[in-house]
């Protein structure tokens, strides 16, 4: 058996040298983005906007079945709208990016600055999230029982002006989701919420093949706003946690900020009950860092742009023509097949490449099947078969199988969903293993561990509030800690706090955390 230790991958940078490093070395090799040339912004490459396409595509569908209708709403937000809701601005406030003017000048001297006399008369925040905007809007909207429940959804950018960015994971603009509800009551409210998070707890560890642990956010970690947050939490292979959805239960406050009322069967008016709840293309950097590996992405083939990738092995003689007719066959072939309800996503690939450079552009960018074929293939009536979760034979040479055709094709879609399934399991089997219950001491367990391989500790809790949570907060954060979720599905508190000694009402993750 070869020394894995031994193999000569496609990536510079392995997961156990530097973490950080390899993140960026997949999306760099993988041409998923790059830097655009402003700080915090990046360019979504095809391949890496193909996935954020299917991700888009597969949700968008989901949220329409729940009865949750599309629609658009501005860019720019008067900045009023915010000063409505003081909670809500106190929480975004440090990340607006504000317009004050509306033309441009010369100086004089060769540059562009803000005419002085273009100011507005009242600045326009770049949306950072649509509450208040939507609130705006739902206001007119609304103005009886019967206009609820009221369920709108917008796919768009937003802008947060973030210090410290990474792609993917904390840019300054990014694209996402955004579900805004209104209903009669509290109740009504609190199914939506939790739709919405179920609906992304079984995204993830559907399409994504990306486990996680839905659960309700402390106070200190809520919505600027909310009355309850939710959240489903992800583990990368380093063992922090990535903050993959997150679904806000918010009260009336908005309702009562924005005018959202409306007259019951009885005749009165009262104030509606709103929802909000997104994901965004931060679900790309988990998919990355939950199943990538040191040669590039491995893509679940649910969001894969393409399933298999034929490459023809070209030679400029008169078997080129031979070899491409094989090709265009099989692709026919494989089109006609479908897995998870939708036909196979076949690329036949014929750019002039050397095929050994298409297949590892293909291994890097994370294809689930890269299928490559010689005149020799053509001639056996085989194909040669590279299933990219299983890149390798114990020996440490490329697992490629050469099978004939006719059973690789009626195989396909096996392979296929065989693929989804061992990307979750394997992640699933990791986040489970780093998982501890039997933690004594914090600093102890996290201690020179700030890569975060120590995963997460889960402790029964009693949910302190005020000085009492704010003392926790600063300790964990003098650890680089923080306290993810309570999960929905955790064991039943039977004893104190971890923290306070107080009677414990549930339990409560703690990690580290991108």
């Amino acid at each position: 058996m070869a020394d894995k230790n031994l193999i000569k991958h496609a990536l510079n940078v392995t997961r156990t040298q530097n973490f950080a490093g390899w993140y960026q070395e997949v999306i760099s090799e993988g041409d998923l983005a790059e830097e655009s040339g402003v700080r915090g912004c990046m360019v979504i490459r095809p391949w890496g906007y193909g996935i954020w396409e299917r991700i888009q595509k597969l949700m968008d569908a989901e949220i329409k079945a729940a009865g949750v209708d599309n629609c658009y709403f501005p860019l720019f937000i008067p900045l009023s709208f915010f000063e409505k809701e003081a909670d809500h601005v106190d929480g975004f406030a440090k990340e607006m990016a504000v317009v004050t003017h509306h033309r441009l000048v010369g100086d004089g001297k060769g540059k562009l600055i803000p005419d002085p006399e273009s100011k507005l008369e009242e600045p326009l925040v770049v949306r950072p999230t649509s509450e208040t905007v939507i609130g705006a809007a739902m206001s007119r909207w609304v103005q009886s029982w019967r206009d609820l429940p009221l369920m709108v959804n917008q796919w768009a950018n937003v802008v947060r002006w973030e210090m410290r960015t990474r792609m993917f994971l904390r840019t300054s603009e990014f694209l996402w989701q955004e579900g805004h509800t209104a209903h009669v009551d509290r109740e009504d409210a609190l199914k939506e919420t939790m739709r919405a998070l179920e609906m992304y707890r079984a995204f993830a560890e559907g399409p994504l093949a990306m486990p996680v642990v839905a659960g309700e956010k402390p106070e200190n970690e809520r919505f600027p706003g909310a009355v309850a947050t939710y959240s489903i939490e992800a583990m990368m292979q380093d063992g922090k946690a990535l903050q993959a959805g997150t679904s806000h239960y918010l009260g009336t406050g908005f309702a009562e900020s924005s005018g959202i009322r409306y007259q019951d069967k009885e005749g009165s008016q009262q104030y509606a009950h709103t929802t909000s709840w997104g994901v965004s293309t931060r679900l790309i950097g988990g998919v990355i860092m939950t199943h990538g590996d040191d040669d590039g992405l491995r893509c679940p083939p649910q969001i894969a742009p393409h399933q298999i990738i034929i490459i023809p092995m070209l030679r400029d003689n008169d078997d080129d023509e031979v070899v491409l007719e094989y090709c265009r066959t099989l692709r026919t072939e494989l089109l006609a097949l479908s897995a998870f309800g939708e036909p196979l996503r076949v690329l036949l690939d014929t750019k002039a490449t050397k095929a050994s450079n298409k297949r590892w552009s293909w291994v890097k960018k994370g294809a689930p099947i890269i299928v490559e074929v010689g005149p020799r293939d053509v001639s056996e009536g085989k194909a040669a078969v590279l299933r990219r979760d299983r890149l390798y034979k114990d020996d440490g040479k490329l697992a490629t199988a050469f099978t004939p055709r006719a059973e690789f094709v009626s195989g396909a879609v096996a392979m296929i969903e065989d693929i989804q399934a061992t990307l979750y399991a394997e992640a699933k089997a990791r986040m489970d293993a780093n998982i501890r219950r039997d933690v004594t001491d914090l600093a102890t367990h996290f201690a020179g561990d700030e890569a975060g391989f120590a995963g997460w500790v889960e402790v029964q809790w009693a949910r302190p509030t005020g000085a009492a949570l704010d003392k926790i907060v600063e300790q964990l954060k003098a650890l680089k800690l923080t306290m993810r979720n309570s999960p929905l599905e955790a064991a039943a508190v039977d004893g104190a706090c971890f923290f306070t000694g107080e009677p414990a009402v549930e339990r409560i993750l703690i990690g580290r955390t991108y």
